[in-house]
């Protein structure tokens, strides 16, 4: 049964004192349709595409809608690859970030395959004149820039899959 809460101060076994403060006063969903949604609803209202994080098996997922944090939860890793841009993206368990217009920053829990390295991906933006490209940048300054409609795409394939 999926549900929705707000959490005045989360429990600090759930992640330590760190993680608490955080997810302090967040909008917590449950259950896998709801968190789908929510997730896809997230990121059009950011401006990206939502075939740009097609996570599997979501269970719970939140936002601090006042510090802009977010997570979600998954059952198990999942690896995916992006026929539009020939990428291969791994999201672990939780992913996490930062999220304000146009911009994921300070995330955690997502990387990917360059050459023979998983390399972390620390921060995603729009780029462009016309915020037609999604920027991806490394823990270690290094980036690429992809084509926005090469993520709609996948939403759009990963649609047609499910019927």
């Amino acid at each position: 049964m999926a549900s929705v809460t707000t959490v005045a101060t989360p429990a600090a076994a759930a992640g330590g004192a760190v993680r608490s403060k955080e997810r302090e006063g967040a909008e917590i969903i449950t259950g896998a349709e709801e968190c789908s949604n929510h997730s896809n609803e997230m990121m059009r209202a950011l401006g990206f595409p939502e075939g740009l994080m097609p996570m599997r098996d979501l269970e719970e997922c939140g936002l601090v809608r006042e510090t802009g944090f977010v997570w979600m939860k998954q059952k198990a890793p999942y690896e995916h690859y992006f026929r539009g841009t020939g990428t291969r993206v791994r999201y672990d368990a939780e992913v996490t970030a930062y999220v304000e217009e146009g911009k994921m920053k300070r995330m955690t829990g997502v990387r990917s395959k360059q050459l023979m390295l998983w390399v972390p991906i620390v921060e995603m933006s729009l780029d462009g004149d016309a915020r037609d490209r999604i920027y991806f940048k490394s823990n270690i300054g290094i980036g690429r820039s992809f084509p926005a409609s090469a993520f709609a795409d996948e939403a759009a394939a990963a649609t047609v899959a499910k019927k």
